[in-house]
């Protein structure tokens, strides 16, 4: 679909409901009398199963505004898309160019961070929405950031704080977000006057639409006027529309809520036990970093849980060919020396790459699906 589709004014007003990337899915909406004035987002969940999120074309504006308030968008502004539109994130960025009025420049062809780096300076760009992966491409290409640029908002995963402090020396002014399709785009990011601070992960503020808690669990609740109005599943041959019920969503995160500061710890379901204690793979992951002093780089491996009949599962690291033998075996010795029992890995295995999404977020069913595993 094309951006400029999506600004047009008449976009917002049509009843017609929009199903992105999918103008099968689109059609079978029509028939559904709720959907009137939505667009539907695809997403398959940590589970790998296919659904439709179903978010109001005014949940998307309010979203929108949201954002753009936080982020002390204005007129003279240029948000840059380059985060496909038929995902939230891309959808978002051009709802946002629409609500403020301003430029939008899209980025075009597959991603290069030289091409990138260039285009931004060519377009004047002033707003941009990156996923780790691609901040961490610039960082390696020691890019250095156009100077119109005022924001770079990065969302779809953990920007470390060494590449994150790393990409702020070149200039990448770089701020950490949290969000999900349910709510249409960021539920919490750092404002632009963190800038002057060293950059750190986390804590992220509330954008100003967003109340959030946390159940007995640690699991996110998020309540706002922005949420989605329901999802759409397939399976068996057909598909069902299944709306919200309630002002709350409980997610399947788990977080830290102090007051309106919010920590993402990772997903609920990432947890597993291990001789029955309960182990977080990715924490497992951030600890490795920390222990190779930053060598190793967030998306360069993972740590799986594989199912184990005594241990319940095992952990077992897995790194890209591209990461060096003397590294690896540095770090996970350092590991070893620390780790308990139940935090114990497995021998590493070696890929040539480590599966991704489009948007850069680590396939983590697909590597335990590896044979060789």
């Amino acid at each position: 679909m094309d951006a400029t589709r999506l600004i047009d004014p008449a976009f917002w007003t049509n009843p017609e409901p929009l199903a992105m990337g999918d103008a099968e899915m689109g059609v079978w909406a029509r028939g559904v009398g709720e959907l009137e004035r939505h667009v539907l987002f695809q997403t398959s969940g940590s589970s790998g199963t296919p659904k439709w999120i179903a978010l109001s074309k005014t949940a998307l504006q309010l979203s929108a505004a949201a954002v753009n308030r936080h982020l002390l968008v204005d007129e003279a502004a240029c948000w840059g898309l380059t985060l496909p539109l038929h995902h939230v994130g891309g959808f978002g960025v051009v709802a946002r160019s629409h609500e403020a009025a301003c430029r939008l420049a899209g980025f075009i062809g597959k991603w290069d961070a030289t091409r990138f780096s260039e285009w931004c300076a060519a377009s004047s760009v002033t707003h941009v929405s990156l996923v780790p992966t691609q901040v961490f491409d610039l960082v390696k290409a020691g890019l250095k950031a156009a100077r119109s640029l005022r924001v770079v908002v990065v969302g779809g995963g953990r920007l470390e704080e060494a590449t994150g402090r790393a990409a702020r020396a070149l200039g990448w002014p770089v701020l950490a977000s949290y969000g999900m399709t349910e709510t249409g785009s960021q539920i919490a990011t750092q404002p632009p006057q963190l800038l002057g601070s060293p950059y750190q992960p986390a804590p992220l503020p509330l954008l100003d639409i967003w109340e959030v808690a946390e159940d007995g669990e640690g699991r996110l609740r998020v309540a706002g006027p922005a949420l989605f109005s329901g999802t759409v599943t397939e399976g068996g041959g057909g598909r069902a529309w299944h709306p919200r019920t309630g002002d709350w969503h409980a997610t399947g995160d788990r977080v830290l809520v102090d007051g309106r500061q919010l920590t993402p710890l990772g997903r609920m379901d990432s947890v597993i036990k291990v001789l029955g204690e309960l182990v977080d793979p990715e924490a497992v992951e951030r600890e490795l970093i920390s222990l190779s002093r930053e060598e190793l780089k967030a998306g360069t491996f993972a740590v799986v849980a594989i199912p184990d009949e005594r241990a319940g599962h095992r952990l077992v690291p897995v790194f890209e060919q591209a990461v060096g033998a003397e590294l690896i075996a540095r770090t996970l010795e350092s590991y070893a020396r620390i780790a308990p029992g139940f935090r114990r890995l497995a021998e590493p295995v070696i890929v040539d790459a480590i599966p991704r999404s489009e948007l850069g977020k680590i396939k983590r069913l697909d590597l335990v699906s590896f044979s060789r595993l």
